[in-house]
């Protein structure tokens, strides 16, 4: 593979680099010189030697293409069900993944690890994984894009949001209310079938009222009795005790 200076090429572990010289030197002082590929890295700003003998072995190649980067948002949004429930088997899989240097298998990770972000389950050494296979895939999406690196993270999580993190559905709107009817009266002995099929939550027991004092009304007298008209029938009137007559004596001869 033959690299110019101005290229950008990809190295699996920083992401998008340009090619910065395509020199001889001898970095370790061995007294013989060997050409090298220096890259300077698109985000951090980091300068890197790699020997054009190794190129091959580490990984670097080209970005993707516009035209590649319709499978990859396929990729990012298809959820991957072959993902390690156990902790270390999961950060050593993804590892792999991440040196691997292929596009699609950065996406992997990108994608399982926004997952479980999303859920707020990642460990320390997950989120500081995550970051890194963000940035390098941002880094390569920007050259194919030909946008900036802002531009490239928005189309990432765009993506992200058509598959493992597109949003619940809003409910659908309701239809048009129906004319209102009144609900039929209660009777009680309905009310108390109700009670029985469906237990009711206890009702709180409001204070009492008290009720405010009626001010008194002021007695009212009582008309005398009229007395009756009828008049009563005399009592007859008592007879005079009759004198006892006298017995006269007998005249004498």
């Amino acid at each position: 593979m033959k690299f110019k200076k101005g290229d950008t090429v990809i190295y699996p572990q920083h992401g998008a680099c340009k090619v910065e010289a395509i020199r001889k030197e001898d970095p370790l002082n061995t007294g013989k010189l060997q050409e090298y590929l220096v890259l300077r890295t698109v985000i951090g700003d980091m300068t890197l030697r790699v020997p054009m003998s190794k190129v091959d072995e580490v990984g670097v190649r080209p970005p993707v293409s516009p035209d590649e980067l319709e499978d990859l948002v396929a990729v990012l949004a298809k959820a991957d069900p072959r993902v390690p429930s156990n902790w270390s088997r999961r950060f050593k899989n993804h590892q792999e993944k991440l040196k691997s240097g292929d596009v699609y298998q950065v996406a992997e990770v990108v994608r399982n690890l926004a997952a479980r972000n999303r859920d707020a389950s990642l460990s320390a050494a997950e989120r500081t994984m995550y970051e890194r296979a963000r940035v390098n895939l941002i880094s390569e999406i920007a050259p194919a894009l030909k946008v900036t690196t802002d531009e490239a993270e928005v189309y990432l999580d765009e993506a992200l949001a058509k598959g493992v993190l597109k949003p619940v559905k809003a409910a659908k709107p309701a239809k048009a209310a129906a004319p209102k009817v009144e609900a039929p009266k209660v009777e009680v002995d309905d009310l108390d079938d109700d009670l029985d099929e469906k237990p009711v939550a206890p009702i709180a027991k409001a204070a009492p009222v008290k009720k405010a004092a009626e001010p008194k009304a002021a007695p009212v007298k009582k008309a005398a009795a009229a007395k009756p008209v009828a008049e009563k029938a005399e009592a007859p009137a008592k007879k005079a005790p009759a004198k006892k007559a006298v017995a006269k004596k007998p005249a004498k001869d």
